[in-house]
């Protein structure tokens, strides 16, 4: 049974050791020699999308686990795509409907091209916060008893980037670059 994940790669650390990084399958069978060797601290792998701990079962051998966790990526059916149109009601006032009716296609085209450029236009902040998200969940599980992590916290969601480098700077290294490159995308 392979595991189906929105994340193309992952990061494995010991500790505060960054160990590993790549696709799920190679990161996996990272953290089961890992949980088998001498290192220091926990185990932990990391999503690289969402910053959250990836629970792993690393029980049999390497290619178990390494199957356990690969990618399946399925076939594109033949014919055309389902584009998952979801019928409901809309209450509007009588002239949003007469403005809607006028625009070519009608109001169910009108009304989809309004949701796609509101999205569009909010597709910086929607990012913003996903990778401040991603860092916040990081953060809470690597640093939250490393000096300054309020302070980082705070510089994180006011978009600091020079104040957040400030806070991390005396961090253990792969924690504060990991933590660095899900803040900023780097």
């Amino acid at each position: 049974m392979a595991l189906m994940t929105d994340a193309l790669t992952w990061t494995l650390f010991a500790g505060e050791q960054r160990l590993a990084n790549g696709a799920p399958t190679a990161v996996a069978a990272a953290a089961q020699a890992a949980t088998r060797g001498d290192h220091e601290g926990p185990v932990l792998v990391f999503d690289d999308a969402s910053g959250r701990v990836v629970d792993l079962d690393l029980r049999g051998s390497e290619a178990e686990v390494a199957a356990r966790y690969a990618v399946q990526v399925a076939p594109r059916p033949r014919g055309r795509p389902k584009l998952g149109v979801v019928a409901r009601e809309v209450t509007l006032l009588p002239r949003h409907w007469e403005w809607l009716n006028a625009q070519p296609g009608g109001a169910s085209v009108a009304l989809r091209k309004l949701v796609e450029q509101a999205r569009r236009g909010d597709s910086a902040g929607a990012e913003r916060k996903t990778r401040q998200e991603a860092a916040y969940r990081f953060m809470a599980s690597m640093a939250g008893d490393l000096p300054g992590y309020e302070e980082a916290l705070r510089s994180l969601f006011a978009d600091d980037c020079a104040g957040f480098d400030a806070r991390v700077a005396d961090w253990p290294g792969d924690v504060a670059a990991y933590a660095r490159g899900l803040a900023w995308g780097g």
